[in-house]
């Protein structure tokens, strides 16, 4: 084993500290990463709180890693050292399953094994839990790396590997681009992101927010429009005019009342996942045979083809780089929705 400096959570209500973890040696499918930059998701603050329930602590999070290689396995033929990689919210999956031999590993009837908090052998992890990016190395099999090409800061490019790929598997899914009118719900991590993938790829793009407050900053990232939720009259001027809604938050919200913006044959899709069961009237899923549906990250090659389409596009994520000894106060702020849009740690602080 080798061992690399992390900041753990102790507890669901104790405060990250410096730790030293153990990471598993180099095996010959494996690649070593030093760590430049790890994203902080709002779901790395769900299972650290144990929100989610079942969270195995110490816990260490982070599935948004950027970094450099600096060792591979005897068989590794994709990487070499210095090539610049992340690794997202994946490490392993069965392989063998329809959704894994159709590149959606993401969606293994095995169970696939998350970047943290996944079981796992002791041999593979000491502990037999996943430990994930806020950390100064980690050790992957080459088939949940991805490359990360030159058109992207690495900084940028971390919170790609959940938020980007996140949009950007249901955007391609349901065919957003030219002639297509696409509703992000949200102006936050995930949907400031949605905003300039769906821009690229050409649909004309409405952002859905509470309020007017990031409107300048939504239609300089591609939108065309932007209305505020909380007006009343939002809903009445929308109805039926959207080809595809992407809900990016997690609040407890009207469906019913977003499902009536859909035009016929739309649909809107979940990525927030509210505390509470959502109510839906069957009336307005029949009336425009309208369909509601959800969506989570995205498999490995697609992974790797939404970051090449971000560079292609110089599309990187809006961020604010902080120090390890910031985490527990940007979890705070995330709570809050106080950024704009993401925060990156640099894990030289670590």
């Amino acid at each position: 084993m080798c061992t690399a400096a992390a900041y753990a959570l102790p507890s669901a209500d104790g405060s990250f500290e410096k730790v030293t973890i153990e990471r598993r040696e180099l095996g010959p499918d494996d690649v070593a990463i030093d760590i430049k930059y790890a994203g902080i998701c709002h779901s790395d603050i769900h299972t650290a709180r144990n929100e989610w329930g079942s969270t195995k602590y110490p816990c260490v999070p982070g599935h948004e890693i950027a970094g450099i290689v600096t060792a591979t396995g005897s068989a590794v033929r994709k990487y070499q050292v210095g090539d610049r990689v992340g690794v997202g919210c994946l490490v392993n999956s069965c392989g063998k399953c329809s959704p894994c031999l159709a590149g959606e590993e993401q969606y293994c009837t095995n169970g696939a094994t998350w970047t943290y908090n996944s079981p796992v052998p002791e041999t593979t992890q000491p502990g037999g839990y996943t430990l994930g990016g806020y950390a100064t190395q980690i050790v992957v099999d080459e088939k949940f790396v991805v490359a990360i090409p030159t058109g992207i800061g690495l900084d940028v490019a971390a919170p790609l590997l959940c938020a980007g790929v996140t949009l950007y598997s249901p955007l391609k899914h349901w065919n957003a681009g030219p002639g297509k009118k696409v509703a992000i719900i949200g102006m936050g991590g995930l949907g400031h992101v949605g905003v300039k993938i769906a821009a690229a790829l050409g649909a004309e793009v409405t952002v859905l927010s509470q309020s007017l407050r990031k409107r300048d900053d939504g239609l300089r990232m591609g939108a065309t429009h932007y209305y505020a939720t909380s007006d009343k009259q939002t809903f009445r001027q929308l109805r039926g005019q959207f080809d595809l809604i992407i809900n990016t938050v997690s609040a407890d919200l009207p469906i019913d009342d977003y499902l009536r913006l859909l035009a016929l044959d739309g649909t809107l899709v979940i990525l927030g996942l509210p505390e509470h069961p959502m109510r839906v009237t069957g009336f307005n899923l029949a009336g425009f045979r309208r369909s509601l549906a959800g969506s989570m990250i995205g498999g490995l090659a697609q992974t790797q083809e939404m970051l090449d389409f971000c560079a292609a596009h110089g599309i990187g994520a809006e961020i604010e780089v902080i120090s390890a000894d910031d985490i527990d106060s940007a979890y705070d702020r995330v709570v809050a929705s106080d950024v704009q849009y993401r925060f990156v740690i640099d894990t030289a602080t670590v």
